[in-house]
């Protein structure tokens, strides 16, 4: 099934960090992807997130906004929104 795609613009792109907002329409994928820096993210709104992992896992996280996580660089998966509604995150790599 072909999903629709999230936006996402870059905000700050500079020596330290990468800034991107990450905007989801319900069933809206990022598509797969691996994570080449560490990073935090911190929800704009509530959100729920599908998370497709390597082997066929999946994972299902509910947020509420202004929820912050940080992970290592290295996580490879594909983040769904799993929700009825729009969803929007921030990401910062930490370069």
């Amino acid at each position: 099934m072909e999903r629709p795609k999230a936006t996402h613009r870059v905000e700050v792109d500079d020596e330290r960090v990468r800034v991107t907002r990450w905007d989801f329409e319900p069933g809206a994928e990022t598509g797969w992807h691996v994570h080449g820096m560490d990073y935090v993210i911190t929800t704009v709104t509530p959100c729920s997130l599908l998370l497709e992992l390597p082997g066929g896992n999946t994972n299902r996280v509910d947020m509420e906004a202004g929820f912050s996580y940080r992970r290592a660089e290295g996580v490879e998966h594909n983040v769904i929104n799993a929700g009825d509604a729009p969803m929007t995150f921030v990401e910062v790599e930490l370069k």
